[in-house]
């Protein structure tokens, strides 16, 4: 298999590619949260691409909430094997399975929930990780959201619901980027200790400063799985810089939801390196 760092900077380049398209997308939480879906799709998740079984059984599962950044999601399905990578050429287009925001009604393999409204992923974990729990299974159930997104009270009736039940079989990865649609977090809704805030509700608390180091990030997806099992969900609290990898991008709320122009693609893919084949 290609270096995790090879794997990341071609889901970079598809990412910018996808989102220029389509003249429509999310590049910014996308490039920022690539080092985090390579480090769980080709290291640390157990999951079988073929074929894909919607119920996941004996197999890890992730889940999605803050589904606008569907560039990376698509991508690394696609670069897993869920899906052949030309389809990726199809994204937000008319009938195309790859739509803006994740869908179940298309059918895509890989995508078990259709996300997008904010707020509701980490509660859809959970009932799969009690599922997991109920059926036997030793497998962990991962999930992410946006820092942006906890201003969703709904985040925090699961955060509470799972401390108090102690699902000790999930790993819900918050990307604390500081930014979000509207400016930066701290303007529009300040977030406070994150870290004490879960652990006030009863959760292991894994902080990783690094969520732009793939290396970074798969050493402390593993830490946060020497956790499980033992009485309390997980959360990795993952700083990270929104538009990572495109300089011109990164740090910026502004490319929250913004295509680049024909000029702006080609910079950026001239700081991406082509390393498994372009679309």
């Amino acid at each position: 298999m290609p270096a995790l760092k090879d794997i990341a900077s071609q889901i970079r380049r598809d990412i910018v590619r996808m989102v220029h398209g389509a003249a429509s997308g999310h590049p910014g939480g996308s490039l920022g949260c690539t080092d985090y879906f390579t480090a769980l799709y080709f290291k640390v998740m157990k999951h079988n691409p073929t074929p894909f079984q919607m119920d996941a059984p004996n197999e890890d599962v992730f889940i999605l909430s803050n589904g606008h950044i569907s560039p990376v999601f698509y991508s690394t399905l696609a670069r897993s094997g869920y899906f052949d990578i030309k389809e990726l050429a199809t994204f937000r287009k008319l009938n195309s399975r790859l739509q803006g925001h994740p869908t179940t009604h298309e059918h895509l393999p890989g995508v078990r929930i259709a996300s997008g409204s904010l707020g509701q992923g980490m509660s859809v974990a959970i009932g799969a990780a009690l599922t997991k729990k109920l059926n036997g299974e030793s497998n962990v159930v991962f999930s992410l959201c946006g820092d942006g997104e906890l201003d969703e009270g709904q985040n925090w009736e699961a955060i509470m619901f799972a401390g108090a039940k102690k699902v000790d079989n999930f790993i819900a990865t918050v990307d604390w980027n500081g930014q979000q649609i509207d400016g930066p977090t701290d303007k529009v809704m300040k977030l406070g200790d994150l870290g004490a805030k879960f652990d006030a509700f009863g959760w292991e608390v894994v902080h990783l400063d690094k969520g732009n180091d793939v290396d970074e990030v798969v050493a402390a997806l593993e830490k946060a799985k020497t956790f499980v099992g033992k009485g309390k969900p997980i959360v990795v609290l993952m700083k990270t810089a929104m538009g990572a990898g495109v300089d011109f991008m990164q740090g910026s709320h502004e490319w929250h939801g913004i295509a680049p122009n024909d000029e702006q693609l080609a910079k950026a893919l001239a700081q991406l390196p082509e390393t498994l084949g372009d679309y």
